[in-house]
């Protein structure tokens, strides 16, 4: 039995895989981490402090064909997202840890492999359809099964004495790259106001590429629906929280106690 956890220098995930390790013996648990060009910097030092935490090393993986980049990778394909996913995620992501689950399952054909997401209780949906479309993977989500919400996994990092990624502390909901074309406008007015050079960087790949490329749309008047490039982005900054919710509930007191 292998257990591979995928850890995203997030705090949800950061969370699951502690708990992974807590209830199986640390030989039998890999934890995977793919590098990013675009990401923030601090999430490398958010990785070292838990790499300490867990007390387990974290295997890096970081794409060659595009250099790691979610701006080559745009160009390239010359689209950022579509309907189902982003070409960065599939490429970028999901393509080099699926194939590292394949070549540690030739390499071992008797070996049983459960993959550790990050999901909380808040996207039980989400996990359900995400194994729906996953059906020849063993995929575990322990936070779900602690019940554990997004803002019990923040404690938790937070009461273990770790720094969270500083993209959770300026008000994002997460430690993705930065310049997501999966977010909205809200994100998007606060990413030109926290990281204008990238927000050009982007739009400048957006106005290379095209209209296709456009990923927000309009939310009233006669263009209403259409797309909407970044240079049209109204002024402003959109409505986002201050900062995470740190509270822990009974069931985060619980998870701290199996991760003792």
């Amino acid at each position: 039995m292998r257990w591979l956890c995928r850890f995203s220098c997030g705090a949800a995930s950061a969370v699951a895989t502690k708990l992974v390790l807590a209830a199986n013996d640390p030989k039998d648990v890999d934890i995977l981490n793919v590098f990013i060009q675009e990401e923030h910097p601090d999430n490398r030092r958010f990785f070292a402090d838990c790499e300490k935490w867990f007390d387990h090393n974290i295997t890096v993986l970081k794409d060659v064909k595009y250099g790691a980049s979610t701006d080559e990778i745009w160009r390239r394909k010359r689209f950022m997202v579509g309907m189902r996913n982003a070409p960065c995620s599939v490429h970028l992501k999901h393509d080099l840890l699926d194939n590292f689950v394949e070549e540690m399952v030739c390499d071992n054909t008797s070996i049983q492999i459960r993959q550790v997401f990050g999901f909380t209780v808040e996207e039980i949906d989400r996990f359900e359809r995400f194994r729906d479309n996953h059906r020849l993977w063993t995929c575990e989500a322990p936070l779900i099964d602690q019940k554990l919400t997004k803002s019990d996994c923040l404690a938790i990092i937070d009461r273990a004495g770790i720094e969270l990624p500083i993209t959770y502390r300026m008000g994002y909901d997460n430690a993705n790259c930065i310049g997501c074309p999966k977010g909205g406008q809200n994100y998007w007015q606060a990413i030109r106001e926290d990281f204008p050079e990238r927000f050009v960087q982007v739009q400048k790949i957006q106005d290379e590429i095209g209209p296709g490329a456009y990923f927000l749309r309009f939310r009233s008047g006669p263009r209403k629906n259409e797309r909407m490039p970044l240079s049209e982005l109204p002024a402003g900054r959109g409505k986002m929280a201050d900062e995470p919710s740190f509270s822990c509930s009974f069931y985060c007191e619980m998870a701290e106690d199996v991760i003792k």
